[in-house]
């Protein structure tokens, strides 16, 4: 039985304004690939960060954690593929960054993001609960 996920992916290449004078990836650069894919997930969810301020929550990253395994360069082509992994009471994905050409693994990551009520700046240690029934009903039509 296959399991269940949301995810997705995006294709784009390495561009000469990231990488550094040995035309190599600059490391802080692979958090902003991150939050390209991290986008087009929560878009694929119908619950990008304008719905969430339209249902009165931020999300700010609460961690980050990556794994450096190979670097991207200059003129390659990375793609990145971000898994949900957790979304009831935060929002937790893994991604994975490959170089599109040869498919090999570059970088491992992982973030968490938690609902901050707009309004009061209080904490929420739940998601909006229409945040889970997107996923929940995004889920449901995998069947």
């Amino acid at each position: 039985m296959e399991t269940k996920t949301v995810s997705a992916e995006i294709v784009f290449p390495v561009e000469f304004y990231d990488v550094d004078s040995m035309r190599v990836v600059w490391h802080g650069n692979y958090v902003k690939y991150l939050e390209k894919c991290r986008c087009a997930l929560l878009d694929s969810i119908g619950y990008g960060y304008m719905q969430m301020v339209d249902d009165g929550y931020a999300f700010p990253v609460t961690d980050i954690k990556i794994k450096y395994i190979r670097s991207l360069r200059f003129g390659e082509t990375a793609r990145v593929k971000a898994v949900l992994v957790e979304y009831e009471n935060r929002i937790k994905i893994n991604y994975e960054i490959y170089n599109d050409k040869t498919g090999i693994l570059t970088t491992k990551a992982e973030s968490t993001q938690m609902a901050v009520n707009i309004s009061t700046g209080e904490s929420s240690f739940i998601c909006p609960e229409t945040f889970i029934k997107k996923v929940e009903n995004l889920l449901a039509s995998q069947d």
